[in-house]
């Protein structure tokens, strides 16, 4: 298996400011801007709330709710109305989609998106930046890959409810893909019990690249075992020895500014897989697709952590960290047997 740290989401380039950390450490990345793009961010719900006026007050209106926005990847559910059949999705092309491609980047494999966040307030139904946050690179979603769907004029129709996707309008891009998210998310070949893809409602230290102490956000604070040494192929992008050092048990990383896909291959670096659970495992989760074989189709409402989140179950269940029972609707089903098979977390 391979990890993939992909940086996705506003920043200083694309949106020009950083995605939000609300007061509550609720997060939220914001898809970039795109011209080309069918679906504005006023089209686009978070909770009970548009993105629009969201964007808009954060970039002081150079954003406006109308503006298309290039909602990739797409991971949540309630996001947007859906067609049947719809999956997590993710495209690329280009430079981008070659380097993965030339790292064979393929089912199985595991993305983890990350992006630039900032602390917000907000002041009479206004959000404004908190003056003493820095901007960070913080994890924010994953997605396993079950397929890689090469984007062509003449698509099969079992793939006619992704055509919304901002990849879909680059029917004549060369070396254009989207990668649709597998069912399940099994490392290490067991099952472990969460979906396929999935979005880390809440900010948490664990899944924070930026060194808390350091002024500079490309900084990375990381596990010492994720170090290129004895000959182990280090993370794409990053082959200069000079970039790492070993300081106290960690590994700091003076990370590219430049790329968008960070490739790890596990093969080499097998604490990976224990790290990426530990990831998933912490995450306060908000899920697109909640699954039960008992309430097949029926539209739920779960409270995850106090933010209420539109759902359709289709085959199976989620559990977030601090454990969930579902509503009365689903007759009593005990979900303790699904949480990840991996020890409690460290105090």
């Amino acid at each position: 298996m391979k990890i993939i740290l992909s940086r996705k989401g506003f920043d200083s380039t694309a949106g020009g400011v950083p995605s939000p950390i609300f007061p509550d450490d609720r997060m939220l990345s914001l898809p970039i801007p795109d011209p080309k793009s069918r679906i504005s961010y006023q089209e686009i719900r978070y909770g009970n709330h548009s993105l629009g006026d969201l964007v808009s007050q954060l970039t002081r209106g150079r954003v406006r709710p109308d503006t298309p926005a290039h909602i990739d990847p797409d991971l949540a559910y309630g996001a947007l109305p859906r067609m049947p059949g719809w999956k997590p999705i993710f495209g690329q092309q280009g430079a981008a989609q070659s380097h993965l491609r030339n790292n064979q980047v393929g089912p199985g494999d595991l993305f983890l998106f990350f992006g630039l966040f900032r602390r917000v307030v907000e002041r009479e139904a206004v959000h404004e930046w908190k003056g003493d946050a820095r901007p960070c690179h913080v994890i924010w979603g994953w997605m396993q890959v079950g397929e890689v769907v090469p984007v062509v004029h003449s698509m099969p129709s079992e793939y006619r409810w992704a055509e919304y996707h901002p990849h879909f309008n680059f029917r004549d891009v060369s070396n254009n893909v989207v990668y649709l998210a597998c069912r399940d998310l099994k490392l290490g070949g067991r099952d472990t019990g969460l979906p396929g893809a999935g979005v880390f409602d809440r900010f948490a230290a664990a899944r924070l690249l930026t060194d808390p102490g350091s002024t500079r956000v490309s900084d990375w604070l990381l596990p010492a075992w994720i170090y290129p040494k004895s000959n182990r192929k280090p993370l794409t992008y990053h082959a200069d020895m000079k970039r790492w050092t070993l300081d106290e048990g960690r590994a700091r990383l003076r990370s590219a500014s430049r790329g968008q896909e960070f490739v790890l291959d596990c093969d080499e670096y097998p604490e990976a897989m224990g790290w990426v659970a530990d990831l998933v495992q912490r995450g306060e989760v908000r899920m697109m697709a909640v699954f039960s074989p008992s309430c097949r189709g029926k539209q739920v409402k779960l409270l995850l952590d106090g933010l209420f989140t539109g759902i359709t179950l289709i085959d199976r269940k989620l559990v977030p960290r601090r454990g969930l029972e579902p509503p009365r609707g689903c007759p009593h089903m005990d979900l303790n047997h699904a949480r990840l098979p991996i020890p409690p977390p460290r105090h």
